[in-house]
C-alpha cells in the first residue's frame, strides 16, 4: 500500500483547522491503496520519511520562516533521506499573517536539494482560513494522495 506522509507543526488553530483539511482531502473515500500518515515534526523521523511515497509539509510561518519544528525534522532526517527518497512528490500548506517568501525559499531549497518533486500548488494562507482557503487545503490532500493511487 502506498504511503502519504502528513509532517506538519500545527500550533495554532488556523493550521489546524488547514491539517484537518488536508487530512479529510488525503483520506477522501474515492481514494483508495493509500495510507495517510501524520506526524507532528518533532516526532518525524527519517524512518517516517523513507516509508512514505509522498509528503505533505505544513507550517506556520513565524518571522518569514517555517517553524522551528518543521526545520527540525529535516534536520534530523535530511541526510539519512537524501538518495532514498528522490522523485518523491510533495505539497505544503503554511499559515502567517505576513512575509511567507522566505518559508517558501526555505521549503524550496530543502526540497529541490533531496531531489523532490512538487505535487501540487503551494497553499497559503493569511489571516484566518476561510472555506476557499480550506477546500484549496482539502484539495492538496486529495491531490498527493491520489498520485499514489494504484
Amino acid at each position: 500500500m502506498a504511503r502519504l506522509l502528513v509532517v506538519h507543526h500545527t500550533p495554532s488553530p488556523h493550521c489546524q483547522a488547514m491539517l484537518e483539511a488536508v487530512c479529510a482531502g488525503a483520506r477522501d473515500t474515492e481514494i483508495t491503496g493509500v495510507d495517510v500518515t501524520v506526524r507532528p515534526a518533532l516526532s518525524t523521523t527519517a524512518s517516517d520519511f523513507l516509508d512514505a511515497d509522498a509528503y505533505v509539509l505544513g507550517s506556520p510561518v513565524n518571522l518569514g520562516y517555517i517553524s522551528g519544528a518543521l526545520k527540525h525534522a529535516f534536520d534530523c532526517a535530511y541526510y539519512p533521506i537524501l538518495d532514498a527518497t528522490r522523485g518523491r512528490s510533495f505539497g505544503v500548506f503554511l499559515h502567517g499573517n505576513e512575509g511567507p517568501e522566505g518559508a517558501v525559499r526555505a521549503i524550496e531549497t530543502i526540497t529541490t536539494g533531496l531531489g523532490w518533486e512538487r505535487g501540487a500548488a503551494d497553499v497559503i494562507v493569511s489571516g484566518p482560513p476561510r472555506a476557499p482557503d480550506l477546500a484549496a487545503c482539502r484539495e492538496l490532500g486529495s491531490v498527493l494522495a491520489a498520485v499514489l493511487m494504484d
